[in-house]
């Protein structure tokens, strides 16, 4: 498994119409991506937001980031400031502490 953190600034939106778009028209398009078991999103009262991926693998993530909207995320009007930190995850350390690496 493998795991990415998405964190950007919202730009030109209000956080709460940002978090609107995303559960209306932005979730379900992430739903569908291929080897994305998870997505937590991220939102700040500071105009901050993101995303915590939990991927099949490593393979999975850099499918995503190649493909139209992975690399589109950095084009979008609203987004600004973007940064993506990986990571494997350690799956035997994680069972022992109860993280859930269960597909959504």
């Amino acid at each position: 498994m493998h795991v990415s953190v998405f964190e950007y600034r919202v730009r030109g939106m209000d956080p709460a119409e940002w978090g609107r778009v995303c559960a209306e028209e932005l979730a379900p398009v992430f739903a569908e991506v291929p080897g994305l078991r998870s997505k937590i999103w991220l939102r700040s009262a500071d105009g901050g937001a993101g995303g915590v991926y939990l991927w099949e693998d490593e393979a999975a993530y850099r499918a995503f980031l190649a493909s139209d909207l992975g690399a589109g995320l950095a084009r979008h009007p609203h987004i600004e400031g973007l940064t993506v930190r990986d990571w494997a995850v350690d799956e035997a350390a994680t069972a022992v502490t109860g993280g859930d690496l269960q597909p959504a």
